[in-house]
């Protein structure tokens, strides 16, 4: 079941994986919010969308690789953004529900 707001997502975040029957990007994003940023950039990594562009971007960020984030972001046509990491993730996720 994928969840209402961005408060049920944190609530998944007790089970040891996404439900497969998620989207490719809000697995990424459950992955990056467990803590494991290599399995999360592994699926944005390989999604062919702008929203895959934009977790990618995302997490580059988060990493301090900020002209790789910066590369990734114009290929999503998306501005590098002025919030902080928890509120992209959190914006991120919205998008995503």
């Amino acid at each position: 079941m994928i969840p209402k707001n961005f408060e049920e997502f944190l609530e998944s975040l007790e089970e040891k994986s996404p439900p497969s029957t998620w989207s490719l990007a809000l697995q990424a994003l459950w992955w990056d919010a467990k803590g494991d940023w290599n399995a999360s950039h592994n699926i944005a990594q390989d999604l062919p969308t702008a929203m895959g562009s934009r977790i990618h971007a995302y997490l580059h960020r988060k990493e301090g690789d900020d002209w790789n984030a910066g590369y990734w972001y114009r290929q999503a046509n998306e501005p590098f953004p002025a919030v902080t990491l928890k509120e992209e993730l959190r914006l991120l996720v919205q998008d995503n529900l």
